[in-house]
């Protein structure tokens, strides 16, 4: 069976694409079996590959590690368009670092960019990924990563937590149920359990006229944009239908 029958055998709808992918980044003919079987065994590509496109960057990835995901692109344009050059930019829960550089890769001049999460496996990944633009990695809960010195000095605070509901991670493809760090998906009851403590630590951290950008759900914004009115930020919602985005901006 050829290298496309199988991953089409296993269910994978583009084959071809993925056949090219894991051909690259094979080093012989061995390798290259190791990672099909991989592949057909379930999962991600991109941990099988390594790295993930995203916003035409490639991040690298690997076992156990959060996938960016490409409707988070839209947080990133939206984010690059507040920002201005030179920005002081942290990318809280940020798991491989994807948004934070994607941010910095935008902005002309780059940022001081920060990227802080909990997980120290995600951060093995941050590190590389953020450090073609200078950017710096934290390691702890929320703003407990953070240094004292970034207080009152963020502009942008780029942040896409997990928000899908315990219930519901049952019902996730098994590439993210099976391959993805727990912490990363699951957002507690309702969800928002990270956001509503996103929301409630941002106002000292951020800059005056500083903005707090969290992607969530289309369905759970109103209670997203709720928190950010409660913890002090002037709050509105934009939404990409091209993308099925939805990002709640919070402005100090």
């Amino acid at each position: 069976m050829s290298l496309v029958e199988s991953l089409r055998a296993a269910g994978c709808v583009f084959a071809e694409e993925e056949a090219e992918l894991l051909t690259g980044a094979a080093t012989d003919a061995d390798h290259l079996a190791e990672l099909l079987a991989r592949r057909v065994g379930g999962e991600p590509l991109e941990h099988v590959v390594g790295w993930a496109e995203f916003c035409g960057l490639r991040m690298e990835v690997g076992a156990g590690a959060f996938v960016p995901r490409r409707r988070t692109e839209f947080l990133v344009r939206e984010a690059v368009a507040l920002a201005r050059p030179g920005a002081v930019v942290l990318d809280l829960c940020c798991g491989v670092g994807a948004l934070g550089a994607a941010v910095a890769a935008g902005l002309p001049g780059g940022a001081e960019l920060h990227a802080a999460d909990i997980d120290p496996a995600a951060l093995v990944y941050a590190r590389r990924n953020v450090a073609p633009y200078g950017g710096r990695v934290w390691e702890g809960d929320l703003y407990a990563a953070l240094p004292s010195s970034l207080r009152g000095r963020v502009d942008v605070l780029v942040v896409n937590a997990p928000y899908v509901p315990t219930e519901e991670i049952v019902l996730m493809p098994s590439e993210a149920r099976d391959h993805e760090p727990l912490v990363s998906l699951d957002g507690g009851a309702d969800g928002l359990d990270i956001h509503r403590r996103v929301a409630a630590g941002a106002l000292p951290w951020l800059a005056p006229g500083g903005h707090l950008l969290i992607e969530t759900s289309a369905r759970q914004s109103p209670s997203t944009a709720s928190a950010l009115t409660s913890a002090g930020l002037a709050v509105r919602a934009v939404t990409s239908q091209e993308l099925y985005a939805t990002v709640v901006i919070g402005t100090a």
